[in-house]
């Protein structure tokens, strides 16, 4: 394995612009289809930007005066609204770039071997990494601490699985945290054991916290690092916009800061880690640099990952009859906090993968919603309060969506992920319900698409293909996955343009192409809306434009800090 770059190295190869005279926030952009995702007017020939606003969308025939703006040639790539992710880790996108990335391991064994190569390249201190998933592996199982052992001898090693749920230790780790056949799990996790008693290394949900305390501290200047590579990768993928779920609180300032020094390349809509509720109920919502970064949700966990049988279910798993999954967090918990959300004006966003997860927050929302009358509540009615995933839902619980109601936070390519795996963890009836986005939206709930990065690629390109196709990447989709789930193209692009607008309170300002709104803009190289369904996940971004800023534009080699 080749080393990594220095991390200095990787962010200025990652982060791509132009030179100084396309910074100008006027433009005229001309040369490819414009899809405006405003339904009545779909389509346009030209859109002319003053100062980072859009002035004009429509027929060359019809364009006011534009003498001396600059021209941007699309060149035949289709230009769309701002993609958004509407659920991603900022900072986790940023260290997968730095740290051991697993992800695509085809098996236990070469994921050892590059566990064994990295260990090689970094003698020195734990090894932290994260990417894994075993439900394609020929072997069929999760890592264990002696596949660690054998890769790196003695050494601490960490590794999360995919999903962020569950993380493998090695020996040497388990030992340093004090983890033996005697340790009882804290609440809302799990130590897997073997038929010895023994721990096999691998922590379930809050079983991760007894090892947090291994992870290298890092710095300020560090955590920089960290964040503007994410911003570079995410700007290359065509992203201007990032919904940043579990935000570490302490960081909030630092984000302000790099969006205040020019450093945030895209948007950033933070939903803070449960730390720094109080302070941002005592603040109330938090706006910098003409709204690059802006801080006024908060993250709460209700329960765990299906894939490491953490979501919980009202019935047992069907692959694992002796458990129905891992609560995080309980009523008399959380709706205290939902309360003190409402008074505030700072919306709630809910991680719920099963459906006794997602039933249970319906149920604490409305608890809160009944016990602060519109009167009490700075947003009134209008709180867009969120469940993050609503992954597998009982039908009958769909109302809940409808009559709060509830916007869903959706991840398309779980799904596609997920298709490997979930029937056998749920069994077919449960199916119904499972990643139900087309079932929503019928009913008119507001479905956000994200792509859950780190856990996922985080290529809008890909999460828009999972959305219409609903198949993995091979073109599989097994039998009788729901198809009719999947939704047309037009409901994908809403999904990654005016559903996050919305769903961060910003539909008047993003969304669509269209006049006054803010020239947030994403060039692909083929046009999503009629490309062969085929071709959906291999689109590439050719250019990326903030605010009228064009951030990011393929073959260029110059990088903006």
């Amino acid at each position: 394995m080749r080393p990594l770059l220095p991390l200095s190295a990787l962010v200025s190869a990652l982060l791509l612009a132009v030179p100084g005279a396309a910074l100008a926030q006027d433009m005229l952009i001309r040369g490819g289809p414009i899809h405006t995702g405003v339904v009545a007017a779909p389509s346009a020939e030209v859109v002319l930007v003053r100062d980072g606003r859009i002035v004009f969308v429509g027929a060359e025939a019809g364009l006011p005066d534009h003498a001396g703006v600059p021209v941007i040639d699309l060149e035949g790539a289709a230009l769309f609204p701002g993609f958004t992710d509407g659920h991603g880790h900022l900072d986790g996108i940023g260290a997968r770039e730095m740290t051991l990335n697993l992800e695509g391991s085809a098996s236990v064994d070469e994921a050892m071997v590059r566990l064994e190569a990295w260990a090689w390249e970094h003698p020195e201190g734990p090894i932290i990494g994260r990417g894994w998933i075993e439900t394609h592996w020929p072997e069929g199982r999760f890592l264990t601490a002696a596949d660690l052992d054998a890769a790196a001898p003695g050494r601490i090693v960490l590794l999360g699985r995919a999903d962020g749920h569950a993380v493998v230790a090695s020996s040497a780790a388990l030992a340093a945290a004090g983890i033996d056949a005697d340790t009882v799990a804290p609440a809302g996790g799990e130590i897997l054991k073997d038929e010895n008693g023994q721990p096999t290394g691998l922590l379930v949900d809050a079983a991760e916290g007894l090892v947090a305390g291994l992870i290298p501290g890092e710095t300020r200047e560090t955590r920089r690092e960290v964040y503007r590579a994410g911003f570079a990768v995410y700007a290359r993928y065509g992203w201007t916009g990032i919904h940043f779920m579990s935000a570490p609180w302490a960081d909030v300032p630092l984000l302000e800061e790099m969006a205040g020094a020019g450093e945030a390349s895209i948007r950033v809509y933070n939903s803070v880690t449960p730390d720094g509720a109080e302070a941002l109920f005592a603040s109330g919502p938090r706006s910098v640099a003409d709204g690059r970064v802006i801080t006024r949700a908060v993250k709460m966990y209700a329960d765990g990952a299906l894939g490491s049988r953490g979501a919980a279910l009202f019935e047992p798993y069907s692959d694992r009859p002796d458990t129905t999954g891992l609560m995080q967090i309980d009523g008399e918990a959380a709706v205290p906090v939902y309360e003190a959300a409402l008074r505030s004006g700072i919306q709630i966003a809910t991680h719920a993968i099963g459906d006794r997860g997602n039933a249970s927050v319906a149920d604490w929302y409305a608890e809160a919603l009944d016990a602060v009358p519109a009167s009490e509540r700075p947003n009134g009615a209008d709180v867009r309060w969120r469940i993050e995933h609503a992954q597998i839902l009982r039908p009958q619980d769909y109302r809940w969506f409808v009559d709060l109601p509830i916007i869903a936070s959706m991840q398309p390519s779980h799904a596609i992920g997920d298709l490997h795996f979930a029937p056998a963890r749920l069994g077919d009836a449960r199916l119904d319900g499972a990643y139900a986005w087309h079932s929503l939206v019928d009913l008119g709930v507001v479905v956000v698409g994200g792509s859950d990065a780190p856990v996922e690629r985080g290529d809008p390109a890909i999460e828009f293909y999972a959305a219409v196709a609903r198949r993995d990447l091979s073109g599989f989709q097994g039998p009788d996955w729901r198809p009719d789930e999947a939704v047309d193209r037009m409901t994908a692009l809403h999904m990654f343009t005016l559903w996050p607008a919305y769903a961060s309170f910003r539909e008047d300002e993003l969304g669509t192409i269209e006049p006054g709104k803010r020239a947030d803009f994403t060039a692909f190289d083929i046009d999503l809306m009629t490309a062969p369904e085929a071709d959906l996940p291999n689109a590439k971004a050719v250019l990326t434009i903030v605010d009228g800023e064009v951030v990011y534009r393929a073959g260029d080699d110059t990088s903006r800090p």
